[in-house]
């Protein structure tokens, strides 16, 4: 069929959205109709070249990333499936996960679906059968997609895999964000924090991934949470989330976050910043108490290899730092689990898209993330 998608088609372009043509799903595979496509920071590293290989890795991995459909985050429709496919059939509702989930992998048996083996083919963009591509240019050109998803279009081809069926009420728009965002960021404080009823936790950044963590730190007991934002209105927005305090940079944190625990600082601190570099980590570590933990969600640049910690305090104070994606969840029990919630009040995903757009409006969507408009802006199709 023909359809239309927006496609980065080199590192630091905009995405260019034209007319494609998709194939029909093959053994394992279905075709989505979609609903709506979270614009994620995520998407955004593609175009600054913080998610992208270096050429000559690429090429030993014999991996071609450019061109590629955009987006990861969205939800839709089952309109066709592919021989083999048993967990699936035509009018289904589904979220799709970012990071496939096979079940079966040494990852997935332990109860670790973020880092199921299927994930070492996300970069690639090819689908996860054959690493073929289900998608072409005008021009014949083999298009990849983001996270083996590509959601920056109406109509996609995904691996079974890639597919958590939720139930048909949900709203398909709400359903999306947890997709990527509110799972990554809820679970940053819940799986990857472990925030205790009680504790004081602090979560620098509140955009797509930080505003979610503020809320999973609330919904999980927390006395204080402190949302540091250097954005006024979305410091504002950030307590309708949960958040008890805010602070407008991470010095002035420090000092709110010491005298509201007399010293003692914070139970954990999770690091949800548009882009995580090595210098932040340091002052962030800074804001941990003692036998307290620090969590890495933000996305680094690919080669980010220089961080700034002073290792004695670490060692000494027992101070505890840990890697996060996608939350540390298990979509397939997660996601469902996340919607839930929302259906009884308790999560708040009505309150998180600040703007919609359509797709041929995806670079306004981003310059708007870029200027601090957003929260979460979505591609409603």
């Amino acid at each position: 069929m023909q359809t239309r998608a927006a496609i980065l088609w080199k590192q630091n372009s905009e995405w260019s959205v034209e007319d494609i043509e998709l194939d029909d799903p093959k053994a394992g595979e279905v075709k989505i109709k979609l609903a709506a496509s979270g614009l994620c920071h995520s998407d955004e590293h593609m175009v600054t070249g913080d998610m992208v290989l270096d050429p000559g890795i690429a090429e030993l991995m014999q991996l071609e990333q450019f061109p590629i459909i955009g987006g990861h985050e969205g939800a839709g429709e089952v309109v066709e499936v592919g021989p083999g496919v048993t967990t699936l059939k035509e009018g289904d509702h589904v979220v799709l996960s970012f990071i496939p989930a096979c079940g079966r992998c040494p990852s997935c048996a332990m109860g670790r679906q973020h880092l199921c083996d299927l994930g070492a083919v996300l970069l690639a963009g090819r689908q996860i059968s054959d690493m073929t591509s289900r998608h072409h240019a005008a021009d014949g050109t083999d298009l990849g997609t983001m996270c083996c998803t590509g959601t920056f279009a109406p109509y996609t081809v995904v691996n079974e895999s890639s597919c958590v069926k939720i139930d048909d009420w949900i709203p398909l728009d709400k359903a999306a964000l947890v997709g990527c965002g509110v799972t990554t960021g809820w679970g940053s404080a819940v799986n990857a924090a472990d925030v205790r009823a009680g504790e004081t936790v602090v979560v620098i950044g509140t955009g797509g991934l930080g505003m979610n963590a503020v809320q999973g730190a609330a919904l999980a007991g927390a006395r204080y949470v402190v949302a540091v934002e250097p954005v006024e209105w979305k410091r504002e927005k950030a307590r309708l989330f949960g958040a008890t305090h805010t602070a407008a940079s991470i010095e002035e944190a420090m000092a709110l976050v010491g005298e509201i625990t007399w010293g003692a600082m914070a139970d954990k601190v999770i690091l949800t910043t548009g882009v995580a570099t090595g210098e932040l980590i340091g002052p962030m570590m800074g804001m941990v108490t003692k036998g307290g933990r620090g969590v890495l969600t933000a996305v680094a640049p690919i080669l980010q290899e220089d961080v700034k910690l002073n290792l004695f305090d670490m060692a000494m104070q027992r101070k505890e730092l840990v890697g996060c994606i996608f939350g540390n969840a298990n979509p397939r029990r997660d996601i469902p689990r996340l919607l839930r919630l929302y259906q009884d009040g308790k999560l708040n995903l009505d309150d998180l898209v600040t703007s919609t757009y359509t797709l041929d409006e995806v670079n306004q969507g981003y310059q708007d993330m870029r200027d601090g408009k957003n929260i979460r802006g979505m591609i409603k199709f």
